[in-house]
């Protein structure tokens, strides 16, 4: 990893929409306050209502983490590969490894259901400010969270009004600054098309991810079903294959994950000294024992491979945020733009009513709450790190218990509005392999002894007087993994849960009271006193910068603006598009530079111009991955896939110098369907409605 990079960025990226107006192409807008004058004034591009209401019923959310967009009538979606990269490894067996090899459907038969995947396009926001913030008046700690919680069940059920079809959710923007309700059209039959594989689409692997030049096929293409039958989807964006140009502006439509960008100083540091060292010291020695794990047989590499894949992303996504707030420049620049907004807040109070008080420093006595509860909720409360078997006995018995309940007095993920999706991901089967939950359960069990101490009350509630490793073999002999089990689990309700001599729900119902007590306590503590200050800062921001600023992410639907351009730095340009020559140019034959065979012998056949990858100044984070990237008719002109190196503190700030964004062209997507994987009909299907 090109540490160096990140060096020096610290002070541009602490500016941004913390301390005001956003600047250059920074922002991740919400559609019903995108700046389109300011487009308007910076490109000449006229985004009009219309044109953010086509590009909204196009835009898609699915429920692996990505964004995808529809792009033909018949319910046909563009994603990344490794937003289905899980998909093709539930379809995989050990004869036909789909996660490597790819899949192509040359047939709508051939369209293979995509395990627990949910696709929902946006069809409504409406404001529900009010209910919000009136809830939980006068209330504190964990009855405030109970309180919020509440009204948003009762809000999310009167909108969908049990339509099944629908899915509504009240969504926290501006850390309680506002509450929105957004209303999805959803679809859950999402089946498999095309998957290039993992050494197209991510051809020079970990070295490459988060950098430039890149030469990745990171593209894959679903369709939406219903009653058996594709959607019929009017709203849809049309393909557009011509090459792009550099200067070009360029929109990206999707739902970055979550950003940080609005914390106090004092939770940044929670994350550099607590959360994140903890985070990335556990995803490291993971991935270690799943590299040794993928050394021991053909069949463990390949049932680790998505999971490895994750991690190694996910490690090299936040050591970029530690070096970001380890930086001093940056920290120093946040504190002098916090102390800037306190201090242009003090000259009016009276705005900001006599319950204001100082926020910021009830944020302060909440961390210190969080430092000593931090490890015990990680490590009970969340469990282990990809455990199929552990994630779905606490699904199934909290969902027995909670189902016993009024909607509204469910811990979130648990209301009638929520319901469906989880039931989904618990009921629709795919692959559980016991030998990966021995090393998953064993690691987790292992940290929890390490980091709680042997003689703590909570390590021996998890472990007894087992060791790690025998524990984990106990419980990797659950039956979780046959979904007909899980199906009598759910549909039996509490008293099935409780007659069940299933291991791992045993273990479960150990240890799920104490794990619900450390929530509560958590919520008492650190969210909600959290929450009521959040909001009142939010206030102030508002009364600050009024509606020149943009919400933190939230996986919600955001449109970023910007243009396809490289960037300079320390004497190197970068160019903004690469090319299919460039690639056959980095390939060396050896992992992670090996061509995909299927690309060595259509190389003769292959425009060697082809625009590949393309790098635009687009604001973009975490979940954004699989987002069309749109031009100024709303035509798609790629799928974004990546950010730069230096887009790795993205996460607290925006640096249009040097922030990248990196996409896959629909020109190359195009040109590899039909010379190099012989899929004439989908290319087909896509140029068609040009």
């Amino acid at each position: 990893m090109k540490l160096t990079l990140l060096a020096g960025v610290a002070a541009t990226l602490a500016a941004g929409a913390y301390a005001g107006e956003a600047v250059a192409d920074e922002g991740m807008w919400t559609f019903d306050n995108f700046p389109a004058a300011k487009v308007k004034e910076a490109y000449g591009v006229d985004i009009t209502p219309a044109w953010l209401d086509h590009v909204r019923g196009a835009a898609v959310r699915l429920s692996s983490g990505c964004s995808a967009s529809a792009v033909t009538s018949t319910g046909l979606v563009l994603t990344n590969n490794h937003c289905v990269a899980a998909c093709a490894q539930a379809l995989s067996s050990p004869g036909h490894d789909y996660f490597q090899q790819g899949y192509l459907a040359a047939t709508r038969q051939e369209e293979r259901t995509c395990a627990g995947m949910q696709a929902e396009i946006l069809t409504e926001i409406s404001d529900v400010t009010p209910q919000m913030t009136a809830a939980g008046a006068g209330l504190t700690g964990q009855a405030l969270v109970r309180a919020k919680i509440a009204v948003s069940s009762t809000l999310e059920s009167n909108a969908c009004k049990g339509d099944p079809k629908f899915r509504c959710q009240v969504v926290d923007l501006y850390h309680g600054g506002q509450y929105k309700l957004y209303r999805y059209r959803k679809y859950s039959d999402v089946r498999l098309i095309f998957s290039p594989g993992v050494p197209a689409a991510f051809f020079g692997g970990d070295p490459d991810n988060f950098n430039f030049p890149r030469y990745d096929l990171d593209s894959a293409f679903v369709r939406l079903y219903e009653d058996g039958k594709p959607v019929a989807t009017a709203d849809h964006l049309h393909w557009n294959a011509a090459p792009p140009k550099a200067g070009e502006p360029v929109f990206v439509a999707g739902n970055p994950g979550g950003t940080d960008r609005q914390l106090t100083v004092a939770q940044l540091e929670t994350q550099r000294d607590l959360t994140l060292p903890i985070t990335l010291m556990q995803m490291s020695e993971l991935r270690g024992r799943l590299l040794r794990f993928s050394e021991e047989s053909p069949e463990h590499k390949r049932i680790a491979a998505d999971l490895v894949f994750g991690l190694e992303n996910g490690y090299k996504v936040y050591f970029g945020r530690l070096f970001t707030l380890n930086d001093p420049v940056f920290m120093a620049a946040r504190r002098k733009a916090e102390a800037d907004l306190q201090a242009q807040v003090q000259g009016d109070a009276a705005k900001l009513g006599a319950d204001f008080g100082n926020p910021w420093r009830s944020i302060a006595i909440a961390q210190q709450s969080v430092q000593a509860l931090y490890l015990p909720y990680r490590m009970v409360e969340r469990g282990p790190m990809g455990s199929d078997l552990f994630d779905y006995a606490q699904d199934l018995v909290r969902a027995a218990a909670e189902r016993e309940k009024p909607s509204a007095d469910r811990l979130p993920g648990f209301a009638d509005s929520q319901l469906a999706l989880l039931q989904k991901r618990v009921l629709d089967p795919r692959p559980v392999y016991p030998d990966l939950e021995r090393v998953t359960l064993g690691f987790w069990l292992s940290k929890v002894r390490e980091y709680l101490t042997a003689d703590d009350p909570n390590t021996r509630l998890l472990l007894g007087r087992d060791s790690p490793e025998a524990l984990a073999a106990q419980l990797s002999q659950s039956r979780l993994g046959d979904p007909a089990v899980r199906k009598a689990l759910w549909d039996g309700g509490m008293k099935a849960v409780l007659a069940s001599d299933d291991p791992m729900i045993r273990y479960i119902l150990k240890i799920d009271p104490t794990a619900r007590q450390i929530r509560g306590q958590y919520d008492e503590q650190v969210n909600g006193p959290t929450t009521q200050a959040a909001e009142k800062i939010a206030r102030a921001r508002f009364v600050a910068y009024g509606d020149r600023i943009y919400p933190d992410a939230t996986f919600t639907l955001r449109l970023s603006y910007g243009k396809v351009d490289g960037w300079s730095y320390r004497g190197v340009t970068v160019p903004p598009l690469t090319t299919f020559a460039g690639l056959y140019d980095r390939a060396t034959g050896q992992d992670p530079f090996k061509l995909d065979p299927r690309w060595e012998a259509a190389r003769a056949r292959l425009n060697p111009d082809t625009v590949f990858d393309i790098a635009t100044t687009n604001d973009i984070i975490g979940g954004n991955s699989g987002s069309p990237l749109i031009n100024a008719k709303g035509e798609v002109i790629g799928a974004v896939f990546d950010g730069n190196i230096h887009s790795l503190g993205g996460n607290y700030g925006y640096d249009g110098t040097i922030n990248r964004a990196v996409a896959v062209s629909t020109a190359a997507i195009t040109e590899a369907l039909r010379k190099v994987y012989g899929a004439d009909a989908l290319a087909a299907e896509l140029t068609a409605e040009q």
